[in-house]
């Protein structure tokens, strides 16, 4: 006799439930949780161990790079072993990741446990987005993307301060046991509400080769490759803010860790706005105008940032004011470049998604210690890095991914 209670079937017609998607986003929210709750803790970490910025910074950098080789992974397995199965292994490395985070003694062994937690989360986001596809069709994907994207951006703006609220009434550690007890509503919800979306019949056996084929094709494309920088450039000044902000505000302006949630919040808040300005725009002005608005934004608040902390002292309302500013910026560039980069490969949209992703955490794992090797108590390299990522971002709209008229022209 099977036990059928906890495994949920496929909708007849290949509909998609409100439940499932509520669960895809839950799951898929497993990154802002596990970065934004952690982040207010970082002054925190950095005494117990008696460590450096840099070194604690060094721990988003671990998870950033389980995120990207998670999701290059999972992705390609997935496609050959089904997904429900693998999603729920993800989901449990994700709570046993957190819970080892919880009591690791030093910071060495806490980068190694927060790798394994950014992969785990990594392989079931991929997956979980992936069973959306795979059941949704036409218009109702679109929608059903969409849902989940938008309900998503609530949860950079929400975790800051319920990490915040957790350093009121614990130290970091017990950030680490929230986040495990969120994986296990997490697995609770996979088992209870996510299929087996692939058949075996519709499975293929390419994995990982057929994945390195398409890559190295959607490479070769000019364009592509000029929007995925436009995108994956902004990470810099989007992650150098993550990895430094708790410093730069805490540290050398004396906010103590629920007034820098509250910060934190709004400047995300920004971003999400600016994400749902950029999309009522859509069709209506050209996404590359929105987008070069955006790193002109980006490169002035990177300038003031700069002149503030080298001849100013870093003042709290001029780092603040920066700091929205660069939050807006990206909410008008990050997915406008990644949808055109899309819309370069329309042949291999999985593959371009996933090549994005690769980049795209993986800068953000390299961009975090950089921006603190200069201690905690300067923005420097926090200003520094937001220049290079407006500057590298421009780079890719205006001579990578030039637009058509000016490649015919020359």
């Amino acid at each position: 006799m099977t036990n059928t209670a906890l495994r949920p079937t496929v909708t007849p017609g290949g509909a998609v439930s409100g439940s499932l998607v509520a669960v895809v986003i839950f799951l898929t929210a497993v990154a802002p949780l596990a970065t934004d709750m952690y982040v207010p803790a970082f002054p925190r970490v950095e005494a117990e161990f008696g460590t450096t910025a840099s070194q604690v910074q060094l721990t988003l950098t671990t998870f950033f790079a389980g995120m990207g080789l998670g999701q290059l992974i999972g992705g390609p397995f997935s496609d050959q072993r089904g997904r429900r199965l693998p999603l729920l292994a993800g989901t449990v490395l994700v709570v046993l990741a957190s819970v080892a985070c919880a009591f690791v003694p030093n910071v060495g062994l806490l980068m190694a446990a927060r790798f394994l937690q950014g992969f785990g989360g990594g392989w079931a986001m991929v997956i979980a987005r992936a069973v959306i596809v795979d059941l949704a069709h036409g218009d109702q994907l679109v929608r059903a993307l969409n849902v989940i994207m938008g309900i998503g951006g609530v949860a950079p703006i929400i975790s800051p301060l319920l990490g915040a609220g957790v350093l009121h009434f614990g130290g970091w550690r017990t950030t680490f046991w929230v986040l495990a007890a969120l994986g296990v509503l997490m697995l609770i919800a996979a088992l209870v509400a996510v299929p087996e979306s692939l058949p075996r019949e519709q499975r293929h056996a390419g994995g990982l080769r057929t994945f390195a084929h398409a890559a190295k094709e959607v490479l070769g494309q000019r364009r592509f490759v000029g929007y995925v920088i436009v995108a994956s450039a902004s990470f810099v000044g989007l992650f150098a803010y993550v990895a430094t902000s708790a410093f730069i505000l805490q540290n050398m302006n004396g906010l103590n860790p629920t007034q820098y949630s509250l910060v934190f919040a709004a400047n995300a808040g920004g971003m999400t706005i600016a994400s749902l300005i950029s999309a009522r725009l859509a069709g209506r002005v050209s996404t590359r105008k929105v987008i070069l608005v955006g790193q002109i934004v980006s490169l002035v608040a990177g300038v003031v940032m700069l002149v503030g902390a080298l001849w100013l002292g870093t003042p709290l309302l001029l780092a603040m004011g920066c700091f929205f500013a660069l939050m807006v910026a990206q909410g008008l560039i990050v997915t406008n470049g990644g949808a055109l980069a899309s819309a370069e490969v329309p042949q291999h949209p999985g593959t371009s998604s996933a090549v994005l992703g690769l980049i795209q955490w993986t800068t953000a794992g390299v961009v975090a210690p950089i921006a603190g090797l200069g201690g905690s108590d300067t923005a420097v390299p926090m200003a520094l890095l937001m220049l290079f990522g407006a500057l590298a971002s421009m780079f890719g709209l205006l001579v990578l991914a030039r637009s058509r008229r000016d490649t015919a022209r020359s």
